[in-house]
């Protein structure tokens, strides 16, 4: 039998050779990893864009189907090279096992209606390291504009934050997406709505770059009466940019992701800012 004696001196020997160097390196793990972060931050503050953006391990895969789908719907896709193709086919292919799809109205949803959606949602966010958008948990798809009971209006499209949703008529999306340089994309709007209440609600580092160039870009045009007229008389931007804030990043999102060069062109700064926001630096951009 063991004497309390014993006793003791084993469990202060278990502490002392086991127990108190686990605690350290735990505590400097901590320590390193808060490091890093605030590392990250800084660098993303102050270079306006994340220290890396695409770092995974394993690869998700689409199925032969939806493989051939997005790369027959998506020229975007097309345009990227290898090593970013496969980044892009893992993320689309984690946005549809994340979210779930809901057809309306008896509409049967397909793989080309969750490949194009997903691909949509994948370009908008390529550039972030957190792209997934928390504000997001389902797709409703209707098969055409649908009448809302709330303001007793047809719509196209929608982002519910209460429920979690982001919403399409089929048939508008499609024509959007078909249509790559007329500056009206229903899906790249809608997405736009996502991205900029999800950055308003998060602040993790592509929350952070997105908040302050949006900032940057309003501050530009509050101080630049100028270019605010430009933006008026061009008629590059349709009208409906200038109802609020929210629409107006959904509508210059469009035009800059379907005539990038005219924008460019145009509208140096803001491009810029936009460039900056969405870390977008791919091939065409």
């Amino acid at each position: 039998m063991v004497s309390k004696t014993e006793q003791e001196i084993f469990e202060m020997e278990l502490i002392s050779n086991y127990i108190v160097p686990i605690g350290i390196v735990l505590i400097g793990v901590f320590i390193l990893y808060r490091l890093i972060k605030i590392f990250q931050y800084s660098y993303a503050s102050i270079y306006k864009k994340p220290l890396f953006a695409q770092r995974y391990f394993t690869l998700n895969n689409l199925t032969r189907t939806q493989y051939e789908i997005l790369k027959n719907e998506h020229s975007f896709f097309r345009n990227l090279s290898r090593k970013d193709q496969l980044q892009f086919e893992h993320r689309v292919s984690k946005f549809i096992q994340t979210n779930t799809f809901v057809g309306k109205q008896d509409l049967v949803v397909t793989d080309e209606m969750k490949v194009t959606i997903a691909a949509t949602a994948t370009m908008l966010s390529f550039g972030f390291k957190k792209y997934q958008l928390d504000i997001i948990e389902t797709v409703m798809i209707y098969p055409n504009a649908y009448y809302s009971q709330i303001n007793k209006k047809f719509h196209k499209g929608e982002v519910n934050p209460r429920l979690k949703a982001i919403v399409f008529s089929w048939e508008d999306f499609k024509h959007g997406h078909n249509i790559e340089d007329d500056n009206l994309n229903l899906g790249i709007h809608e997405f736009g709505h996502a991205i900029h209440l999800n950055a308003s609600k998060n602040n993790d580092i592509s929350s952070l770059i997105f908040n302050q160039g949006f900032n940057r870009l309003t501050t530009y045009l509050q101080n630049h009466e100028a270019v605010r007229q430009d933006l008026i008389a061009s008629k590059y931007f349709r009208a409906y940019a200038y109802t609020n804030q929210y629409e107006f990043f959904a509508v210059l999102l469009e035009n800059f992701i379907e005539t990038p060069s005219e924008f460019k062109s145009q509208f140096p700064e803001l491009y810029k800012c936009m460039k900056q926001m969405l870390n977008f630096k791919f091939a065409g951009y």
